[in-house]
């Protein structure tokens, strides 16, 4: 899928999720739930930065750019590494090492190691890429006409801004961890939630996903796993744009009225 599907798509899965904990009799504080949803729609585009003109390889200029490169290449040398006969050969690392399950749950659980470790400025750090990101996918007809430097002055505003608020006793810095030294240790939850959502959305395309890997599954280690090709489509797709995104924003709305009481 498209950047602005991915993201659409991430955003609604957390606000399904503040739904889901709402019917357990744990609602999330809503700032949770609003943030949680802006970090897992930026991090619903972060396994693409295996592609060169993916979103989040020009959202951060040339460091997102070189990394991008860097993220390439190891994907690729970890593809042919690890494959197995009934993988085919290939010359590049899209869709491969970033888009599984283990990366997902590496990234999230590094990126809660940082927080916890790292302190306020970790915080506002990772608050900061993935505010870009959500304004670059969810946003993304306004971030295409706006100069790089605007999206990142907007990303660095509202993180500063969302940080405070978290900050303030009861809003959520310790949800869900609550013991000393726990504060914010659940920011990991919608980046890996993100990279899941993201990999089970390209695995609804033509090409599939091997978001199981290194689990291997027959003659393959990079199965790409998806539904029967008859009902796959191509990213950028009528079905995409016509039927999954105003369904995402459908399910998201839901999702997040469900979260905060509304119905």
């Amino acid at each position: 899928m498209m950047g602005p599907a991915h993201s659409l798509s991430g955003a609604a899965a957390w606000l399904g999720v503040g739904a889901a904990t709402a019917a357990a009799g744990h609602p999330m504080p809503w700032p949770v739930l609003v943030v949680g949803a802006l970090i897992c729609a930026g991090a619903a585009l972060a396994p693409d930065l295996d592609h060169k003109a993916a979103t989040i390889s020009r959202a951060f200029g040339p460091i997102s750019r070189a990394l991008c490169e860097i993220v390439d290449k190891l994907s690729y040398a970890v593809y042919k590494a690890t494959r197995k006969p009934g993988d085919a050969r290939r010359t590049g690392g899209h869709r491969t090492l970033t888009h599984t399950w283990l990366w997902a749950v590496l990234i999230g659980g590094g990126a809660s190691a940082v927080a916890v470790l790292g302190g306020r400025w970790a915080v506002l750090g990772l608050l900061f890429v993935h505010m870009v990101l959500a304004v670059e996918g969810l946003l993304w007809r306004a971030a295409r006409v706006s100069s790089d430097v605007l999206v990142w002055l907007l990303g660095a505003t509202s993180a500063w801004i969302l940080a405070g608020v978290l900050d303030q006793p009861g809003n959520g810095a310790n949800w869900l961890f609550d013991a000393p030294g726990q504060e914010y240790l659940w920011l990991g939850l919608p980046i890996v939630l993100g990279a899941l959502v993201h990999d089970i959305g390209d695995a609804l395309t033509v090409s599939g996903c091997p978001i199981l890997w290194p689990v291997p599954i027959g003659r393959k280690r990079w199965y790409p796993v998806g539904p029967p090709k008859a009902i796959r489509f191509r990213a950028g797709s009528w079905v995409e744009l016509k039927v999954l995104m105003p369904l995402f924003m459908l399910l998201g709305g839901v999702g997040g009225a469900a979260a905060l009481g509304v119905i």
